[in-house]
């Protein structure tokens, strides 16, 4: 099956998960992971009306999507993996969102680019809900804290969180704990659900949910 037709198949799936759970048509975004795959790859999509990308690493991003921005200008760049400080100046001038803002030192290094480059990417907060010691993120007791330090410290307008529960988890729970927490600290956008499990993620209130692998196929 082409990715095109994946695309078709993915973005039904996501209006039946919006009806069944009684969400307005639409208001759940799609965000179709482009990571490993090459501008070839990615052109079709483009071509078939998607417009919301996410890519795990700057490096890569940058190797294809400028070129592809600028056929294509109205494109929405995500960076859903770990930023390192170091490439906050990159990922300021490239990416429309960043998602997995987790820590001060990236908080602090994403204002001082934005103020320098003049660009403001929205920005969403990683939340590590399975306390899993390989994944970035906070953890859910430091959240409602980390968002208010952003904007009052950094002055960083956070939209959103954003979590990956653990693979090997019932991802419902870490869902309904994501909710809860941008319900307290005063943010409603959340990036939660992937090809496995957005259905449930757009019912426990998901505005955006990042599918890879059931748009492009598997990875080599």
């Amino acid at each position: 099956m082409k990715a095109t037709d994946r695309l078709q198949r993915v973005r039904q799936e996501v209006s039946q998960a919006e009806r069944e759970a009684g969400r307005n048509a639409g208001s759940v975004k799609l965000v179709a992971v482009s990571k490993t795959f090459d501008a070839e790859a990615i052109a079709p999509v483009i071509a078939a009306g998607q417009r919301v990308f996410g890519e795990n690493r700057v490096q890569e991003a940058q190797g294809k999507w400028p070129a592809l921005k600028q056929q294509t200008p109205d494109i929405e760049l995500h960076l859903i993996g770990p930023l390192q400080s170091n490439k906050a100046a990159d990922a300021v001038a490239l990416f429309d969102v960043i998602e997995t803002v987790d820590r001060e030192k990236i908080a602090k290094a994403l204002a001082q680019e934005m103020q320098k480059q003049q660009r403001k990417p929205k920005l969403f907060v990683q939340v590590n809900t399975g306390l899993e010691p390989q994944k970035a993120g906070v953890t859910p007791r430091e959240t409602v804290n980390f968002v208010r330090n952003c904007r009052d410290t950094h002055g960083l307008s956070v939209a959103g969180l954003m979590c990956i529960p653990p693979f090997d988890e019932n991802p419902g729970p870490h869902f309904a704990l994501l909710e809860k927490l941008a319900l307290e600290a005063g943010v409603s956008e959340l990036s939660m659900g992937m090809s496995a499990d957005f259905p449930t993620a757009i019912a426990f209130g998901a505005t955006s949910v990042r599918v890879g692998s059931a748009i492009f196929g598997a990875r080599g």
